[in-house]
């Protein structure tokens, strides 16, 4: 292509500091280094992962930063030894990376691939400097992708090569939401057929929990949120009843034992309250519930239970990503949506252009949207 090899400048949000809307600006993207690919972004999803970042409330906030980690595109040109990425070629970005030579990539049991995981908590790329230059200013990487600019550059294991047929604004979303909350059900709990399930917080991560609760053959799976709107579309996902805490003086963990004759097999926690990483935990089953920890809490707060509640036989299990090794595992799930055994499209409540970015942001503060997604 006939940029390739030189700075592009386009289109970008970017967080300058803690606490204030994203800017939008025009940015100068450099080249690709060794190992390195140039992606041009067609869509994005928002996370709460990325106003988390901008709330300043994450240790590993860097500011000025790109955002944005849940991203869809085609390569735009790539560095130096780089081999399985060809210009053209459609892609997910991934905050997971797979390298598959290192201790992590070798072990079936996770997928946290460690060979860039400093430098990408830094806000760079693996050389330790940045592609992203503003009015003169260094700009810092997030989480590896920083999909919130029609142009990024990512790490070469940091990619996901997937059907070119693929609606780019769908599948956006299996780089983050989706994949998390069904991977939790399906790699980290292992849901078996037959089993009742909680889901707290039936957010984007939590509707995608109750979808893998379905597709592993679960026979209850209750949804838990305040909002009682979420009912009728948590039914759409799978979710077979629905509690509202606010319906109830009781603790949470106690209407739930009643309902399920002694707890549930299988709980998730999708918001990030530590409050209710606990509750899920003791809403488990004596002698074999599990309860899978997927929301992400604030900086510095700690989980508390009586160690009783895990003598008893209860397990405590953490997710990230849901389980997937990325590489490998986003072109077989963009398959399953191809071949309509995995629900994106219900996820998309807006679409909307890039320049409304904020707008996008302040419908998911407000619990309007399941997932805006944003197009260039």
């Amino acid at each position: 292509m006939e940029t390739a090899g030189k700075v592009i400048k386009c289109k970008a949000a970017v967080a300058w500091e803690a606490g204030k809307p994203l800017s939008l600006e025009e940015v100068e993207v450099a080249p690709p280094k060794a190992h390195e690919v140039r992606v041009k972004i067609h869509a994005t999803g928002v996370c709460h992962t990325d106003a988390y970042t901008l709330s300043g409330s994450d240790p590993e906030g860097l500011f000025p930063v790109i955002l944005g980690h849940e991203g869809a595109g085609t390569v735009e040109s790539v560095g130096e030894g780089v081999t399985k990425f060809k210009p053209g070629d459609t892609v997910i970005p991934l905050y997971i990376p797979q390298c598959g030579e290192c201790k992590f990539c070798k072990n079936p049991k996770t997928n946290l691939c460690q060979k860039i995981r400093v430098t990408q908590g830094q806000g760079l790329m693996p050389d330790k400097t940045t592609r992203f230059t503003c009015k003169g200013k260094p700009v810092f990487h997030f989480m590896g992708t920083s999909t919130f600019s029609e142009y990024t550059v990512v790490a070469d294991i940091s990619l996901a090569k997937v059907d070119e047929h693929a609606p780019l604004d769908k599948v956006c979303l299996l780089g983050c939401g989706i994949s998390t909350g069904y991977g939790a059900a399906l790699n980290t709990a292992k849901v078996e057929p037959g089993s009742v399930c909680a889901v707290f917080g039936l957010g984007a991560v939590g509707l995608a929990a109750v979808m893998g609760c379905k597709a592993a053959g679960a026979s209850r799976i209750i949804g838990v949120d305040i909002n009682p709107e979420k009912f009728e579309l948590s039914k759409k996902f799978g979710a077979t009843e629905f509690v509202n805490p606010k319906d109830h003086s009781k603790p949470i963990q106690e209407v739930l034992m009643e309902m399920t004759d002694g707890g549930v097999d299988y709980s998730f926690e999708c918001i990030g309250n530590v409050t209710i990483m606990r509750a899920a935990l003791e809403t488990c089953h004596k002698g074999w519930g599990t309860s899978v920890i997927i929301g992400v809490a604030a900086s510095g707060q700690e989980i508390s239970t009586r160690p009783f509640q895990l003598i008893v036989g209860r397990t405590w299990k953490g997710t990230a990503f849901g389980g997937w090794k990325s590489v490998e595992s986003v072109p077989k799930l963009v398959e399953d949506y191809m071949k309509k055994k995995l629900m994106v499209d219900e996820f998309v409540t807006h679409t909307m252009p890039f320049d409304k970015i904020n707008e996008a942001f302040d419908l998911m503060h407000a619990g309007k949207s399941i997932r805006a997604v944003l197009t260039f």
